[in-house]
């Protein structure tokens, strides 16, 4: 004879197994993206990118286009094809970097700019017009510093220095070349 007291026991009964399978499915679910994610793999990536920096009063203290980037996770970096920097600065006139390839690591606090690197000033009220030439430039965007250990090309009108490493203050817009450093004057007139 089924008594409610029979009944009672059955659907707590039932309802703890389905607890219990519940309980089983939920422990060895797939981990998460995040779980699976291999740091030295890339985890994103865009196309066609025209990004813009701001700072806090929400004026642009670096522009970035690209055809392409892809993100890692690893050092929170990001390898850049054919960049197109512009870093602004207290002068009314930016800095330009472009060169093949970069890597941003941790988020853009540094920038690894190779193969065919340029960087240039337009002439202002202070600067003559200025291009560097090298193979390897390092950005620190906040800073506003760049500098590399390998030769370097500078040019000036009137004025070709070559050089071996060189440190530069973009936002005062000094340049300091550290090593083996002669130049040549070439008036263009």
């Amino acid at each position: 004879m089924v008594t409610s007291k029979n009944i009672s026991i059955s659907l707590l009964l039932l309802l703890a197994t389905g607890l219990s399978i519940w309980s089983i499915l939920v422990s060895t679910a797939v981990p998460t993206t995040h779980e699976l994610t291999n740091p030295k793999e890339a985890d994103s990536f865009m196309q066609d990118v025209v990004a813009t920096v701001l700072n806090s009063d929400g004026a642009p203290t670096m522009k970035l286009i690209t055809p392409k980037m892809i993100h890692y996770p690893e050092n929170n970096t990001t390898r850049i094809f054919t960049p197109r920097v512009t870093l602004f600065r207290k002068s009314p006139k930016p800095w330009y970097v472009d060169a093949d390839y970069a890597t941003a690591s941790h988020g853009i606090d540094e920038i690894l700019f190779w193969s065919n690197v340029n960087i240039h000033h337009p002439a202002d009220e202070e600067n003559p017009n200025t291009t560097l030439q090298t193979d390897t430039l390092k950005v620190f965007p906040a800073a506003q510093v760049a500098t590399t250990d390998k030769p370097v090309t500078f040019i000036q009108p009137d004025t070709i220095v070559h050089g071996i490493g060189m440190l530069a203050n973009l936002d005062a817009g000094t340049i300091k070349l550290l090593s083996q450093a002669n130049g040549e004057y070439a008036p263009t007139s």
